[in-house]
């Protein structure tokens, strides 16, 4: 099992015991120093109190159970208004909402399309792009997140 689904395994039930949701977890280098963080969210969205006690709940856990043998730092975060969507079951909670998606390589010369998402099927995102469907293959997407329009 991947470390992040194992660190997402004993961290739901702690974050939902705080009237939260997991929305996802990452292992990333940055730079020189790698980082776990926990996405988090709840329904009205999640601050900075919501964060501080989830990281105080699992902090322990973390350190008894050990599952980073190096250092890394550890972060709860809110999984923001404009978060990627990465399981089929985001792509169906956020159907006609605004996204962003972005691909690897250019297409028609622009690697960013703005639109509003109207399907995921096997990994492939439809989004209506200037009036019209778009439908991009697994393969060439690198990214797609929920878009804030003001």
């Amino acid at each position: 099992m991947k470390l992040t689904e194992q660190v997402w395994q004993f961290a739901e039930p702690v974050v939902e015991a705080q009237g939260c949701t997991v929305w996802d977890v990452e292992y990333v280098r940055e730079g020189a120093d790698w980082f776990l963080r926990v996405y988090i969210d709840k329904e009205g969205g999640v601050d900075i109190a919501d964060c501080e006690a989830i990281s105080r709940a699992l902090d322990p856990i973390l350190d008894e159970r050990d599952p980073i043998p190096t250092s890394y730092t550890f972060e709860v975060c809110s999984a923001g208004i404009e978060r990627a969507l990465k399981r089929p079951d985001d792509f169906e909670k956020f159907l006609g909402s605004d996204v962003l998606v972005r691909l690897y390589r250019p297409k028609d010369g622009t690697k960013e399309f703005p639109g509003v998402l109207r399907g995921y099927e096997d990994g492939r995102v439809t989004i209506d792009y200037l009036g019209k469907p778009v439908t991009f293959e697994k393969s060439e997407v690198a990214l797609v997140r929920l878009r804030a329009t003001f």
